[in-house]
């Protein structure tokens, strides 16, 4: 069976892209395993900090225990749920996991309720969306799943055929009957013969999903993609790691950073 994980940390923001997880497994009949990864407190300078590392330790499995009962009654106990608590460090817990699992998508909050989420939660979101091999999607605060019918891809028309991942987007395509609408932008309108030629590649490679075509210029690609995927409707953009033009300037840290955290829909990282 395919499985879904899903990272928490207990927040807001976690708990409701459980939700989101749990309610797209219902749809399309995978598991979902809960992921949560703790560090013990480190004590600065003389005064040692009192903490009991097995009452922690139990605390957390406690909550995780009322999360999937949660998302249990949630799925009316049509889907499996599984947890996992491990200590270390997140990306590298998340990694191993993954390695194990093999997962259809890793699922993760985008932001924050509060400042401290905001730069803890952020942060997390933002590293693992420029370095994780698997599909990912960060899910916007109180964005509810609902069916994924638009899926938007964001790109440049670069190396398509070494960067596009054609059978990763037919199989959600596929598996959620959505539509693919392309979204390209440039900083200006300059149609070079190279990029007339990998433009042609991505329609030939395409071709199948019958995708349909946006073109836009704006000096601002992420503010850009934002408004095109409110314009459209969109359930989902999808957003290629690689080094390339549009989306190299992307996924850099501050621009990455920008996109996960203001998109208004949930973004997906699909690497080659």
């Amino acid at each position: 069976m395919k499985t879904i994980i899903v990272a928490t940390d207990f927040s807001p923001a976690a708990w409701n892209a459980a939700c989101y997880a749990a309610d797209m497994a219902k749809a399309i009949g995978t598991q979902v395993v809960l992921l949560h990864v703790y560090t013990l407190p480190v004590s600065y300078g003389e005064m040692p900090i009192a903490f009991n590392p097995d009452q922690m330790l139990q605390d957390i499995q406690e909550e995780m225990s009322k999360l999937k009962q949660q998302l249990t009654e949630r799925t009316a106990g049509k889907v499996t749920i599984e947890v996992v608590v491990k200590m270390g460090n997140f990306y590298t817990e998340l990694e191993v996991l993954c390695e194990r699992l093999r997962p259809y998508v890793v699922i993760l909050g985008s932001q924050g309720t509060t400042a401290a989420e905001r730069l803890l939660l952020g942060g997390h979101t933002v590293f693992v969306m420029r370095h994780l091999e698997w599909p990912l999607i960060t899910v916007p605060p109180e964005r509810t799943f609902t069916g994924i019918k638009k899926i938007g891809l964001a790109c440049d028309f670069s190396h398509v055929s070494e960067t596009v991942p054609v059978k990763l987007l037919q199989q959600f395509a596929d598996d959620f009957h959505a539509e693919l609408h392309i979204l390209n932008v440039e900083a200006k309108r300059d149609a070079t013969p190279a990029m007339v030629h990998e433009s042609d590649r991505l329609h030939e490679m395409l071709a199948p999903m019958a995708p349909h075509y946006h073109y836009s210029v704006h000096a601002d690609a992420n503010e850009s993609l934002m408004e095109d995927a409110e314009l459209l409707q969109l359930d989902l953009l999808v957003v290629l790691p690689k080094h390339h033009d549009l989306l190299h300037r992307l996924t850099h840290k501050s621009h990455t950073r920008n996109l996960t955290m203001h998109c208004p829909v949930p973004l997906m990282a699909l690497q080659p």
